[in-house]
């Protein structure tokens, strides 16, 4: 299993290079730059604005600022912002838990009830139950979560129900731990509750065709001959076989949740990633737009590292292939 993770370890590398790379690169070629703004204030003179492209090293060729920014970054030394004037690495911090927080919630709370859902529709199959479910999915897989986050703002603005804006309340310093942990439960309700309908929409579907065909194995119906309970038969049985390819999933799950959350955060003004990059670009701060790609980059190859890790410890032939590729 080490020699397996070192293995993904050492193929993630490129992947973090080009992510890196390329981002840099399109940003630099963006016309313009964050001095521009400054060079319409009259009272800014020349000599000024020099010494800041000398300061941020706005100056020199791409390839120098990358590779200068890069050896940086491998320290987690991000740079500092040009419009907050403070290193980036602690601006992310302020925002990162917010933006994980949202993804993990409605991550978990979309789990949660696909697996029942598509469980439900499989060993209900074409009945009335299926059906709900499958127009409950395609419904949801063809609305788009920025549109849906737009309608559940509204309402909420109108008649209060949910929380809209902030992370906590205003009192939250005053509250006990379980009331600060309902508290933020409370306020992140709305973003998870739309990022979770429409990662539900299609993890129902998923499931559901996965139940269907391990319910037709011969390993189930081996089960049913042998006199099983239905329950531990699909429970047991049907339910574990099904949700094993599930966990190549969870990698681009976790890609899908933090690249969605970004815009719902932007719309219902959840302080998170989203609305930090958002303010980024806007001002064309590089080192800041470039901190918050490169540690949401690591978060993807984390979790695709976790995805992969999680299969090869269901399925040893997985470890074993990859383990005799190095060996050879």
């Amino acid at each position: 299993m080490l020699l397996y993770i070192i293995k993904r370890l050492y193929q993630m590398i490129p992947i973090l290079l080009g992510i890196t790379f390329l981002s840099f690169l399109i940003i630099q070629m963006a016309p313009g730059d964050y001095l521009d703004q400054l060079k319409m204030n009259p009272q800014i003179s020349e000599k000024t604005l020099k010494q800041l492209e000398e300061t941020y090293g706005l100056n020199q060729p791409i390839l120098v600022q990358y590779f200068k920014w890069l050896i940086n970054a491998i320290k987690f030394d991000l740079g500092y912002s040009f419009s907050y004037n403070m290193p980036v690495l602690d601006l992310i911090k302020d925002r990162i838990g917010n933006t994980l927080f949202l993804s993990i919630t409605s991550g978990i709370l979309a789990w949660l009830l696909a697996v029942p859902l598509g469980v439900l529709a499989a060993v209900k199959q074409n009945s009335i139950i299926d059906k709900a479910v499958q127009i409950f999915s395609f419904t949801f897989m063809s609305l788009p979560g920025f549109f849906l986050a737009f309608i559940l703002l509204f309402f909420s603005v109108k008649t209060g129900i949910l929380p809209t804006g902030g992370a906590v309340s205003p009192n939250y310093d005053q509250m006990s731990l379980f009331e600060k942990i309902l508290d933020r439960l409370w306020h992140v309700s709305l973003p998870a509750f739309v990022l979770a309908i429409t990662s539900l929409a299609g993890l129902v579907r998923l499931v559901r065709s996965a139940m269907i065909e391990s319910l037709q194995s011969e390993y189930v119906m081996f089960a049913r001959s042998k006199g099983l309970k239905e329950k531990d038969i699909i429970l047991k049985h049907a339910l574990r076989n099904a949700l094993n390819p599930f966990i190549t999933i969870l990698g681009f799950e976790i890609a899908s949740l933090l690249s969605g959350a970004a815009l719902i955060e932007i719309i219902v003004n959840w302080p998170g990633m989203g609305m930090l990059m958002l303010d980024a670009v806007l001002s064309q701060d590089l080192y800041l737009v470039m901190g918050g790609l490169y540690i949401g980059a690591v978060m993807l190859i984390i979790g695709n590292l976790i995805a992969d890790i999680l299969l090869a410890k269901l399925d040893p032939r997985i470890r074993m292939r990859e383990v005799e590729g190095i060996l050879k």
